[in-house]
């Protein structure tokens, strides 16, 4: 008997797992970053040949990237009439916001204990670029550094695994963040500010403290009725 023989009852050779397609991949990340920037807004019709047209790429990626796309919640598919970037509720905002912040008081809490000299001084840098950014009224530059504090935030809590959820979540965050920006970017940075102090100050429970009201006034903007 060889190696390779299969014994009755055990599971047969695992088999080469197929090699990526970069392309698709590359649609794909394209297209989540369009939605996430705010170029392909809510609501929009995405258009298979103009969208290949502008990505320089066949349909067939783009078709591929639109179905992966709805599976994820970025995209709705309708039948007879296309794709469409989907339209984010209320309830759905919630539960990313009690997502983001079941992490980001975990982040802040360890972090008071776990943060080194130099993870201070690059989330003050980013808390700089934020205000300079609400300064010069320049609203994407803001969200892409307030997404980067955030990151930064849950490095600084020397959990891998924490860092890596807050990644993911805050994707989304980001996209849902854009809406409420203009009427948050003040008071956010001075939050910001305030959570870098606790944590300085290797006060844990008043980093988490900060860290939760910094959520919850992100999801009161977001359900205040616009004037």
């Amino acid at each position: 008997m060889t190696a390779d023989t299969v014994q009755a009852g055990e599971p047969g050779p695992i088999r080469p797992v197929e090699r990526p397609v970069p392309l698709r991949q590359s649609v794909y990340e394209a297209l989540v970053e369009l939605v996430v920037a705010g170029r392909l807004r809510p609501g929009q019709h995405l258009v298979e040949t103009e969208l290949a047209r502008q990505l320089g790429v066949s349909r067939q990626p783009v078709r591929e990237a639109l179905h992966r796309l709805e599976a994820e919640g970025w995209v709705d598919l309708r039948p007879n009439q296309g794709a469409f970037v989907h339209v984010p509720t209320g309830e759905e905002v919630d539960q990313l916001l009690d997502v983001r912040e079941l992490l980001e008081v975990e982040a802040a809490r360890l972090a008071a204990a776990a943060a080194t000299a130099d993870d201070i001084a690059r989330l003050r840098v980013i808390c700089r670029e934020g205000e300079a950014a609400v300064e010069a009224g320049d609203k994407g530059r803001f969200v892409a550094v307030n997404t980067e504090f955030h990151a930064e935030l849950a490095r600084a809590a020397g959990n891998d695994v924490l860092a890596e959820l807050a990644e993911i979540v805050g994707r989304r965050v980001r996209w849902y963040y854009r809406q409420v920006a203009p009427a948050r970017g003040h008071e956010s940075c001075a939050e910001h500010r305030e959570i870098v102090a606790a944590i300085e100050a290797g006060d844990a429970g008043r980093a988490a403290s900060i860290a939760r009201k910094h959520t919850e006034r992100t999801r009161t903007a977001y359900h205040r009725p616009s004037a």
